[in-house]
């Protein structure tokens, strides 16, 4: 029995349908985490785990109880959905959270494999109502170039860590399969849609308010400041082979990405 956490994210929903489409007996959990009773049930009978919480100020806690809960039913891997520039001390609060649960998930002494992958191609969808209505595609990049990866690839090599042998104790940093500009990804999805689409660079005090305004949570926000930050610095912009090492195939590209996602734009 397979364990998936974060079963309705946009990997690990994509880690179920991968499993049970080669034929794997799942468990879904998305809810609970901070009833440990109820987590340590939903370990019953599991052998392999797939363990990912949402981006929360309560994060590390809600995390913890899934890795106590592993440790106390000792399973025999634990793949754990991570992120690029995870770090104890990152300026990122959601790498900070990151490091310190890699940490504590070595400390269990568990077979775990780490999976880091950088800034999703689905986060662009967050921009599609501002691209249909003004043509343009508003983020605090600057320049930065950045590996985005589509959330399928990470979910094809969470499933490859947990069905095949060879990968306990690695952690794999996965990337997109080339470092993208946001003027190059504007390009891309002109191309796609029929219609230029320009990229605006933006400060970060705009980018911020514009935040708010949608609904975002303060504290959100400004740690997606951070993260931008970290691009612009080039935290995400070496391209790694891992998806197709793993998967035997090249990663989606932007391209690809925007094909699939043309409505939405």
């Amino acid at each position: 029995m397979i364990l998936v956490t974060g079963a309705t994210g946009n990997v690990g929903s994509n880690v179920v349908r991968l499993l049970r489409e080669r034929g794997h007996e799942v468990r879904e959990f998305t809810r609970e985490l901070t009833d440990r009773e109820a987590v340590r049930k939903a370990f019953d009978g599991v052998d392999r785990v797939f363990v990912s919480t949402p981006n929360h100020p309560h994060q590390v806690t809600w995390e913890r109880n899934l890795i106590d809960a592993a440790a106390a039913a000792r399973v025999e891997r634990v793949v754990k959905l991570s992120a690029n520039g995870a770090a104890i001390g990152s300026p990122v609060a959601f790498w900070d959270a990151q490091g310190r649960l890699e940490a504590d998930l070595l400390v269990t002494g568990l077979p775990a494999v780490v999976l880091r992958p950088t800034t999703y191609l689905t986060n662009l969808l967050a921009s599609a109502e501002a691209v249909r209505q003004t043509g343009k595609l508003f983020l605090p990049a600057e320049d930065a170039k950045v590996t985005l990866i589509d959330p399928y690839d990470v979910a094809e090599v969470a499933v490859v860590a947990l069905t095949e042998d060879g990968h306990t104790g690695r952690n794999y940093l996965l990337t997109g399969p080339s470092a993208v500009t946001f003027h190059e990804v504007a390009a891309e999805l002109s191309a796609v849609l029929g219609r230029e689409i320009e990229y605006v660079p933006v400060p970060e005090e705009g980018a911020r308010m514009g935040m708010l305004e949608s609904g975002m949570p303060p504290w959100f926000a400004d740690e997606l400041l951070n993260v931008f930050r970290e691009l612009r610095r080039g935290v995400a912009s070496a391209p790694t082979d891992v998806v197709r090492v793993l998967t035997g195939r090249e990663p989606r590209t932007v391209g690809d990405f925007f094909r699939a996602h043309a409505d939405a734009f």
